[in-house]
């Protein structure tokens, strides 16, 4: 009798058990499905996206800088798609990037930027990637001196500029927001490319002043000092700055911790400030403000890389990185183009501004980050 009544008992508990288990289950599933970065449903995927978006650029026109050069939003474009060939292996894209690059040696050399601005030295990142991807030469020759410029002063630099220098910083900084993209992207390629920490070093010591200057307590960035404003594209320049230059910083690196707070502080906000609807605002704190993709995008980016990277709690943060790529995808249309980007965009004391920035479908601004976030949710 004592031995059938503990056999019950057992029995009893094993129900209860696999009674739990099957009602977890659901809820297991339910939030793997919200909260995985691998699996997408058919036309979400990072393959199906990223291919309508890299093969668009390679018959896209250039998009100048004061109508001379290749400008930094074709650069970044192009850098994505080239990511997107080489995580793909597809040789086709690749090849064809790649010859759209060889004018560029010859017959549309003018369109070289030249060396002397913020805007224009981070084309060098572009050379520098196809260099990591072919090893030719002739990439990594042109590339680096892009790189070496944004610190050797020039003859007619003036003294504020030669003030950032004999600090240490770049002659070219000037404490706008995306800058810390521009800077950084550069330098840290120049990094990967030479194994040389000076580029890793002078990079972190001017994301820190930028840090310094910009962040505010709430974790978000001004335009400016004297722009007070949490404009979203330009948020997403330093998110996606601190994403990429933390990927290539050393770990005993004296200034990654301050820059992980810094953008660990920011993936908080972001979190906290996300819509319902999965984007984020072209202000980022005003809920009548209109959601804006560029942005968006690059703090999708951002999300993706810190919870693969460890750098953010994936229970937490997976959820809003998949929520905000779900919401991102529907904005690009059959032939790759993405809706609803911000213009190129000064900074302004005026909030009103920010408001009634115009609003463009296909705008490079918004193709480059997509592409990131594909390379990002691809690479394993």
């Amino acid at each position: 009798m004592e031995n059938r009544m503990m056999f019950d008992k057992k029995i009893s508990i094993m129900y209860k058990q696999t009674l739990t288990l099957l009602l977890l289950l659901p809820f297991q599933f339910l939030f793997a499905q919200k909260s995985s970065l691998n699996k997408f449903p058919k036309g979400y995927t990072p393959e199906e996206v990223g291919k309508l978006i890299a093969y668009r650029f390679v018959d896209a026109k250039h998009a100048l800088h004061a109508g001379k050069w290749i400008s930094y939003p074709e650069t970044f474009y192009w850098n994505g798609a080239l990511k997107f060939a080489s995580l793909t292996d597809d040789a086709v894209l690749l090849d064809l990037l790649e010859k759209k690059f060889q004018p560029l040696f010859t017959t549309e050399k003018a369109l070289l930027p030249v060396k002397n601005h913020v805007d224009l030295n981070m084309f060098g990142s572009l050379p520098l990637e196809l260099y990591q991807i072919t090893k030719n030469r002739k990439y990594l020759e042109l590339g680096l001196p892009y790189a070496d410029t944004q610190w050797e002063v020039p003859a007619t630099a003036n003294a504020k500029e030669r003030s950032w220098a004999e600090d240490g910083l770049s002659w070219q900084t000037r404490l706008w927001i995306d800058d810390m993209y521009m800077i950084t992207i550069v330098q840290s390629q120049a990094y990967k490319v030479t194994k040389d920490v000076n580029y890793i070093d002078r990079a972190a010591k001017e994301m820190v002043l930028y840090l310094d200057k910009l962040q505010r307590p709430n974790g978000l960035f001004y335009h400016a000092p004297d722009v007070p404003f949490y404009w979203g594209r330009g948020n997403g320049w330093m998110a996606a700055g601190m994403a990429e230059l933390l990927r290539s910083l050393p770990r005993d690196n004296k200034y990654r911790p301050r820059i992980m707070q810094g953008y660990q502080a920011m993936m908080e906000s972001l979190k906290a400030h996300q819509a319902p609807g999965g984007l984020w605002n072209q202000l980022i704190d005003e809920k009548d403000s209109w959601a804006e993709t560029s942005g968006s995008a690059m703090f999708t980016y951002a999300l993706i890389t810190g919870v693969k990277q460890k750098w953010l709690n994936a229970k937490a943060y997976a959820p809003v990185a998949r929520k905000a790529w779900m919401a991102l995808v529907p904005y690009v249309d059959k032939k790759g183009a993405v809706a609803e980007v911000c213009v190129g965009t000064n900074k302004k004391n005026d909030k009103q501004y920010y408001y009634d920035r115009p609003r463009r479908t296909g705008d490079y601004h918004g193709q480059a980050p997509y592409l990131w976030c594909v390379a990002a949710l691809l690479e394993k």
